[in-house]
C-alpha cells in the first residue's frame, strides 16, 4: 500500500516490482501456498489508508502489509493492524512514533526515521560548523517530528535554532518561505519535507541564489530519484541520510541491475525497503511454520536480517530494525561519472548510534 499518486508518487513507483523480486527470489510459495500481491494507493489519506487496510485484512485475507509510506497514514494502518493482530511494516513514513507511543507487537519499522536522519545529517552538519538554523517544515505528522528530532540534536551539540516556517503538504510556491529563511541569515536551512516538495524547496532555493548567498540547505529526508530529479547543478554539495545506495559494493550494483530490468529507473531506500521486509517477513513465516501474526514476529526478531540493504540487522522489541546508516554528499558534476553516479560516501554510522535507544521511546511493550 502506498501514495503512488500526490507530493510523493515519485518515490513508490517500483515498489510492486521490487515485492515480486522478494518473492521470486523466495521461490514463489511459502508453507506449499502461492503468494500473492495487492497494491492500493492510500492517496495520502489517513481515512483511505484506514479503509484499505481494514478490507485487506478482514476480506482479503491479507496477512502482512508493507510500504504504507506518509506518517499520518502509517499511524491510522498500525491502529487498524493492531486492532486485528495483523502485521505492518512499514518502509516509507519516518514518524518516530511507530516505535514509541505507536509502537506495536506486530508492527515493524524498517528503513528510516526522523530519529536516525536528525541524528545522522544534523550531527553531520553542526559538526561541520553549521551551528545556526532556520527549518522549512512540511505542516503535518512527519514534518513537526523531523523538526523536533533535528531541533534538539542541534541545541545539544551547542548550535542555536534561530525560527522556522510551516508550509502546506504539496506546496508549488515557496518564494515567501524561502524569503524568510534567507533573511533570518541562519548558516544551514534545514528541510523537514520530502518528495514533490524537497525538490521545489531546493530548485526555489536555487532560483534565489541562497547557496551562492553562503548559506546551505540541508536535505533531512532526500532519495536518489529527488537527486536525479534536481540534478547535480541544483542539488550538488547537498548532505543527506540514506540507507541504501545503489554503487555501495558488486551485491548492490547486481540487485539494481535485475531491478532496472523491470522499472527502468534508480531504486531509492523505500523500494529496496519493500524488498527488504517482504523477503525477511517470508523467511520468519517459513521458519515459523505458520502465518500467525505473533509467532511470524518473533521469528523476525530472533533471525538476523541479511539482504542487499541490511547486513546482520536486528528487529528490536519496539519494532525498530537496527541497521547501518550512511551520511552521503551529493557530487558536482565535474565528479560524477554518468547520470547514476550522484553520491560520495561520507560516514557509515552504525545502527546502535543511528537509531534512538529503545529505552528512551516510551514504547508500551517495552519493560522500563
Amino acid at each position: 500500500m502506498e501514495g503512488f499518486s500526490g507530493v510523493y508518487g515519485d518515490l513508490t513507483i517500483g515498489e510492486v516490482e521490487a515485492m515480486q523480486m522478494a518473492i521470486d527470489d523466495f521461490g514463489g510459495k511459502v508453507l506449499g501456498r502461492p503468494i500473492e500481491i495487492l497494491s492500493a494507493d492510500h492517496q495520502t489519506k489517513p481515512d483511505v489508508g484506514a479503509a484499505i487496510a481494514r478490507k485487506w485484512y478482514d476480506v482479503d485475507g491479507v496477512s502482512m502489509i508493507t510500504g504504507i509510506g506518509t506518517s499520518s497514514v502509517a499511524l491510522a494502518v498500525r491502529k487498524i493492524a493492531q486492532e486485528k493482530g495483523k502485521i505492518d511494516i512499514n518502509t516509507g513514513a519516518a514518524s518516530v512514533d511507530l516505535t514509541g507511543p505507536a509502537c506495536s507487537a506486530t508492527g515493524a519499522h524498517w528503513v528510516y526515521d526522523t530519529y536516525a536522519l536528525a541524528h545522522v545529517t544534523g550531527s553531520a552538519v553542526v559538526k561541520s560548523g553549521g551551528d545556526s538554523w532556520y527549518f522549512l517544515t512540511a505542516d503535518y505528522a512527519f514534518g513537526h517530528a523531523l523538526e523536533r528530532d533535528v531541533t534538539a540534536v542541534v541545541t545539544a551539540a551547542g548550535g542555536k535554532v534561530l525560527g522556522g516556517v510551516k508550509h502546506p503538504l504539496s506546496t508549488q510556491d515557496f518564494s515567501s518561505f524561502l524569503l524568510q529563511a534567507q533573511a533570518s541569515k541562519a548558516k544551514i536551512i534545514g528541510l523537514a519535507n520530502a518528495g514533490a516538495d524537497t525538490i521545489n524547496a531546493i530548485k526555489q532555493a536555487n532560483e534565489f541564489g541562497i547557496v551562492k548567498g553562503g548559506q546551505q540547505l540541508a536535505g533531512l529526508l532526500v532519495f536518489a530519484t529527488d537527486v536525479q530529479s534536481l540534478t547535480l547543478p541544483v542539488a550538488q554539495g547537498l548532505v543527506l541520510t540514506e540507507a541504501f545506495y545503489w554503487d555501495l559494493n558488486d551485491e548492490t550494483r547486481a540487485w539494481t541491475a535485475r531491478y532496472r530490468k523491470r522499472k527502468d529507473k534508480l531504486p531509492s531506500m523505500l523500494t529496496v525497503g519493500v524488498y527488504s521486509s517482504t523477503l525477511h517477513y517470508l523467511k520468519a513465516v517459513q521458519a515459523a511454520g505458520t502465518d500467525d501474526a505473533k509467532a511470524v514476529m518473533a521469528k523476525m526478531r530472533e533471525l538476523p536480517v541479511n539482504d542487499v540493504m541490511t547486513k546482520n540487522g536486528k528487529l528490536r522489541e519496539d519494532g525498530r530494525l537496527v541497521r547501518d546508516m550512511y551520511l552521503f554528499q551529493v557530487k558536482s558534476p565535474a565528479e560524477s561519472k554518468g547520470k547514476d553516479d550522484i553520491y560520495k560516501l561520507i560516514a557509515t554510522v552504525p545502527g546502535d548510534q543511528a537509531y534512538r535507544p529503545m529505552k528512551d521511546g516510551n514504547c508500551p511493550l517495552v519493560a522500563k
